[in-house]
């Protein structure tokens, strides 16, 4: 079978905004406002704000690169084209290794959601439901783009309408009594609210989604940025009204505590009967809907890094309809079922606001160096997002960024390595 052939180009702009919508809505919004809220208190709607604003500015960047460029492989692809190979790889690379640990996360929440709406419990049984879930959305992504995007817009519908339920339950309590929770609106430390705001942007990031499904987009230049602007919009909007409520209803101390599941905590505080069904119900298909996604993404830069022989030439392979790089998708989801193994992978949310924020930066480097005839928004949005993802990615622990700094290097010397067998 071919490894040069493109990919067929079936996703309209409905298509392309609810990939967009499906990849960002999961994790970000069932977990990591919880997480957020112990950093920051009540600055979490103040953190929600500003991680938007810098995805929006990454967005329009990466829409615009879509535009001119529209393969496969997102920001990997860009860094090849407008600056380095080296850029270029460690984009592809930075994105490898933070959405397969983000992948078997979500695989992993989809479980324990489900064990706890059926009273089940069990290590055991919560990695074989979320090694079973990753088998079930493999075989999707493998099928084609077409029953993919069918899947996700279902998933993405039914988890909609669970936040839509959420925020409506929790508006009378934001009337009522919900101001007294809402005082300490700023942090004590500028510290803890950047802190919680480079958490916060990770829960945006799948918009970038779409832009590495450039190559299966009609129209691209049109397609690309709507579907990418459309999508960050929505998901502002509604992340922000679920935090008002949030800590609206409960408190920022409180959920904070509750970082497995914080939403939960809230709906039943809120004592609507059937409200924590309801809601166990959005998280669910919003994890599958992530993990559907993230699938979907990692097979695509695969496919474009095998291309180039930055990874084994036999991942580029598409299937015969020219549909689906059917080996890159099989490599990706055994990559996370592997992962799904270890049962517990406890720093993923800080290691991918790290790795993610610099995957941007190089996203808003290029988007610098387009010529002025493909250049869609103004040059001071590549400046800024670059600014602003590079000052972010060092405010998380550490330890996390100086993992991934040594993982960047050890990615450069396999790179190396490859280009010298070439």
């Amino acid at each position: 079978m071919s490894t040069s052939r493109q990919l067929t180009r079936e996703l309209g702009v409905l298509g392309a905004t609810m990939m967009g919508l499906g990849s960002i809505i999961g994790t970000g919004v069932f977990v990591s406002i919880g997480i957020a809220a112990g950093i920051a208190g009540s600055g979490v709607i103040l953190a929600v704000a500003i991680g938007a604003i810098v995805a929006i500015c990454n967005g329009l960047n990466s829409a615009q690169l879509a535009a001119s460029h529209p393969v496969s492989g997102g920001t990997y692809e860009y860094g090849y084209k407008y600056l380095t190979p080296w850029l270029g790889f460690t984009a592809g690379w930075m994105f490898l290794l933070a959405k397969t640990a983000s992948a078997a996360t979500a695989a992993l929440g989809f479980a324990g959601y489900l064990q706890r709406f059926f009273g089940l419990s069990g290590q055991g049984l919560l990695v074989a439901i979320a090694l079973l879930s990753v088998l079930i959305l493999t075989i999707i992504v493998w099928t084609g783009i077409r029953r993919s995007n069918f899947a996700n817009i279902t998933i993405v519908s039914i988890t909609l309408l669970s936040l839509c339920f959420f925020i409506l339950a929790g508006l009378p309590t934001v009337a009522t009594s919900g101001i007294d929770n809402l005082t300490r609106f700023f942090p004590n430390s500028i510290g803890d609210l950047l802190h919680a705001s480079a958490l916060m942007f990770v829960a945006y990031t799948g918009y970038g989604r779409i832009a590495t499904m450039g190559e299966e987009a009609r129209n691209p230049r049109r397609t690309i940025p709507k579907a990418i602007i459309t999508a960050m919009v929505l998901t502002m909007l509604l992340y922000i009204a679920v935090a008002i409520v949030a800590v609206s209803a409960v408190g920022a101390d409180v959920l904070g505590k509750a970082t497995a599941a914080p939403l939960e905590v809230v709906m039943s505080r809120l004592g609507i009967p059937g409200g924590t069904q309801i809601l166990a119900i959005g998280a669910m298909t919003a994890m599958l809907g992530v993990l559907l996604n993230l699938i979907l993404g990692l097979s695509r830069v695969l496919l474009a890094m095998g291309r180039r022989r930055d990874m084994p030439r036999i991942v580029a392979r598409l299937n015969q309809t020219g549909t689906t790089p059917d080996v890159a998708v099989w490599v990706m989801g055994i990559a996370i079922a592997n992962l799904v193994l270890i049962g517990n992978v406890k720093t993923t949310w800080s290691f991918s606001a790290f790795t993610v924020l610099i995957y941007y930066a190089i996203t808003n480097l290029a988007a610098l160096q387009l010529p002025e005839r493909d250049r869609l928004y103004p040059k001071w949005l590549a400046l800024l997002g670059l600014a602003a993802c590079l000052f972010l990615a060092f405010w998380v622990e550490q330890q996390i960024w100086l993992t991934g700094l040594g993982l960047i290097l050890a990615g450069l010397i396999w790179h190396f390595v490859a280009q010298q067998a070439r």
